[in-house]
């Protein structure tokens, strides 16, 4: 069974307008850009007036930052999230191209993952600004600028309270519901062809209707070794589920209406095998860096 839900609720994309030479913008947020004087992507490397996102994680190549908009027509700022990319390492960048098997800039890739994932009905944030500025055969920088997805959060910061609540038969069958929702959501951005490369639950918002969404497509490709980075990316969903409220029963069910079946078979015994060795390495990786394990908090 699969769900249209997160689908029905994506939002149309509009089309987005050129400002010479490679600065695009959706059309209601021009004004609201030019009022704070981002009409180039020169502006765009200049501004430091939104709440930096900076974490100890991210290269120092990429810059995040949030900051309010008021689109033309809307009675209410909305949220906007600006990311950068200054001065790429050389090497960094012919990684990204091997990987997409094109020559785009970070913030170029991302905007077309996302418009095309949109497209197959896959909820993801929707671009209000993109821009580039290249050499003669590198990218100099780039920027790319998307709305916040309205009425969301993350299911890292919050699981629908069937998984909190006292066990009840109500409780029970809200959770198999969602489970078999966010499994099908999932089945249904694999059958894409692309694989996230960084699907943690972190990644994954959920709106007040229940409609799932993805963010955070910058690793985001349709890569030829499709199996290793599906393994990759339900090995960060396992990984990235607290123990605490995601049981055992839940993840096989999450996995039975992944795959479609009612029944483990032998090959899916050898493929959970696979995602949970690969679960296992990420956190003896993480464990020597202090970081945090929820598969295993109990």
């Amino acid at each position: 069974m699969r769900t249209g839900s997160s689908q029905a609720e994506q939002p149309a994309r509009r089309g987005l307008i050129r400002l010479p030479p490679a600065f695009f913008i959706a059309e209601e947020f021009t004004g609201a850009l030019a009022r704070l004087g981002l009409t180039s992507p020169n502006a765009i490397f200049a501004f430091d007036s939104g709440r930096d996102l900076a974490k100890p994680s991210i290269e120092r190549f990429r810059q995040r930052m949030v900051f309010e908009l008021k689109p033309a027509g809307s009675e209410h700022p909305v949220k906007v999230f600006l990311k950068r990319y200054d001065r790429p390492p050389v090497l960094r960048q012919l990684r990204n191209w091997l990987c997409h098997r094109t020559r785009r800039s970070f913030a170029r890739i991302e905007h077309e993952t996302a418009e095309q994932l949109a497209a197959a009905g896959i909820n993801t944030p929707r671009t209000i600004a993109w821009g580039e500025q290249r050499g003669c055969l590198f990218e100099r920088r780039s920027f790319l600028m998307t709305e916040e997805i309205p009425n969301s959060q993350s299911l890292e910061r919050r699981l629908p309270a069937c998984f909190t609540g006292p066990p009840t038969s109500g409780n029970l069958r809200a959770r198999r519901e969602f489970i078999h929702r966010l499994a099908s959501f999932i089945q249904r951005f694999h059958e894409t062809g692309y694989r996230h490369r960084d699907l943690y639950l972190s990644h994954i918002f959920c709106s007040e209707n229940s409609a799932f969404s993805l963010i955070d497509l910058a690793r985001a490709s349709r890569p030829i070794l499709q199996r290793r980075f599906q393994v990759k990316d339900l090995a960060a969903l396992h990984y990235s589920a607290p123990a605490q409220h995601v049981s055992r029963t839940d993840r096989l069910r999450f996995y039975l209406a992944y795959a479609g079946r009612p029944g483990l078979l032998s090959c899916d015994k050898v493929f959970l095998r696979t995602i949970l060795r690969k679960a296992g390495r990420m956190a003896r990786h993480n464990v020597k860096h202090g970081i945090r394990v929820p598969y295993r908090e109990r």
